[in-house]
């Protein structure tokens, strides 16, 4: 299983794309039409073979919408995992009673997201791509569209990690333990989920929500790079991330 994309939502997109652009080198690589059943309009761009995806809501009923109201202002949003078999992982958690809010099973692509009052008060969902291998670090990805390779940043190479924050982060991990079926360990102060590619982890809370995704690490060419186009930004830092769309996005150095 590996972390493959996660995503932020926003009141507007394009101020957090411009910091993005700005700060991180990203670019945006699509716009899913689909994503309008869900009240939403999105863009996803390219991190190496991994995705930042960026929504916002355009119906005022849109769930996304009541998370901004909740989170009060911009946040993380979702966390989007592929594995080799996301049936077999909805059957499973059906029957150990987690909700589905949606699903699809088109012959390119297969994803169930699950309620987030049944993963910690995160939006999650666990995907697969039939036909490709996801252990390929640029395998073919449907949410991103046909032509991402074309878009992808020359300073950004990965994301490594996703931070969740609750105010019980054991139980927070042992519930996404389950959801998994991996096991969650120590690491530092933070408790962890390693994935095949990329992490979890769950620390606690750092606002009044006290729920949702609050950081991401993403591998780069020069994180002392990153950090000075964010002070000429003047965007804030918070536990080393650049602090983008309410999330703080970490510069780690690319192995």
């Amino acid at each position: 299983m590996r972390l493959r994309q996660v995503a932020l939502i926003a009141n507007r997109i394009d101020p957090v794309v411009r910091d993005l652009e700005a700060v991180f080198g990203l670019k945006v690589g699509f716009r899913d039409p689909g994503v309008g059943v869900f009240g939403l309009a999105n863009v996803v761009m390219p991190v190496g073979g991994d995705f930042l995806e960026v929504l916002e809501p355009i119906r005022p009923d849109a769930s996304g919408a009541r998370y901004l109201s909740r989170r009060g202002g911009d946040a993380g949003y979702m966390v989007i995992l592929q594995s080799d078999d996301a049936l077999a992982h909805r059957a499973r958690l059906q029957g150990a009673g987690v909700r589905v809010i949606a699903r699809s099973e088109r012959p390119n692509y297969r994803f169930t997201h699950f309620h987030p009052g049944d993963c910690a008060g995160v939006l999650m969902s666990i995907d697969d791509t039939p036909g490709a291998d996801w252990r390929e670090q640029k395998s073919e990805w449907a949410p991103a569209g046909p032509h991402w390779r074309g878009f992808e940043s020359a300073v950004s190479t990965g994301i490594e990690s996703v931070t969740i924050q609750s105010r019980d982060p054991r139980a927070s991990a042992e519930r996404w333990s389950m959801l998994l079926d991996r096991p969650w360990t120590a690491e530092g102060s933070a408790l962890a989920i390693a994935l095949d590619q990329g992490e979890i982890r769950f620390v606690d809370p750092v606002d009044a929500d006290g729920t949702g995704v609050i950081g991401l690490d993403v591998r780069v060419s020069d994180p002392a790079g990153v950090v000075a186009r964010a002070a000429a930004d003047s965007l804030p830092l918070r536990d080393g991330g650049v602090v983008i769309c309410g999330t703080a996005i970490r510069p780690v150095h690319a192995e």
